[in-house]
């Protein structure tokens, strides 16, 4: 009696081996490119979340100085403050902050003394950017 012999695949198992090594190397790259690309987002959001915390910053800084011009509006003649301004670092918080008043600006108020620019510039540490709030104000009554 003949007996039909079934194809060898006595080769197969051999092809095979560390195959399993290189799935779960596969895998581990995958995976640290994903780690990678969530340590990435995470420090734009630091820094994001750094750059909002100095803009809210400075625009109560300009508000406030726009409030105490319209409560002391006889002393207005004192409240200006040219380039480079008064360095607010100290009191405010702002890396290499700078409040800057001008009165009667010619660019945005064309010379009317009753018209005030506040700008609060800064600085954020290893940014060479100098970052800016700016506010016009006209501010009439007692001028």
């Amino acid at each position: 009696m003949m007996t039909m012999k079934s194809p060898a695949n006595n080769c197969a198992p051999a092809n095979q081996k560390g195959i399993v090594l290189l799935e779960g190397l596969i895998a581990i790259l995958i995976f640290s490119i994903g780690i990678l690309g969530a340590v990435g987002l995470q420090a734009t959001m630091i820094k994001a979340n750094s750059d909002a915390k100095y803009r809210v910053e400075a625009g109560l800084i300009v508000e406030q100085r726009i409030s105490r011009m319209w409560v002391d509006q006889l002393g207005l003649a004192n409240y200006s403050e040219l380039a480079p301004g008064t360095d607010i670092s100290a009191e405010s918080g702002l890396p290499n902050g700078r409040r800057i008043t001008i009165r009667g600006d010619v660019a945005n108020c064309a010379g009317d003394l009753s018209c005030f620019v506040v700008r609060v510039t800064w600085q954020q540490p290893g940014d060479d950017a100098e970052h800016n709030v700016t506010s016009v104000a006209r501010i009439t009554g007692g001028v």
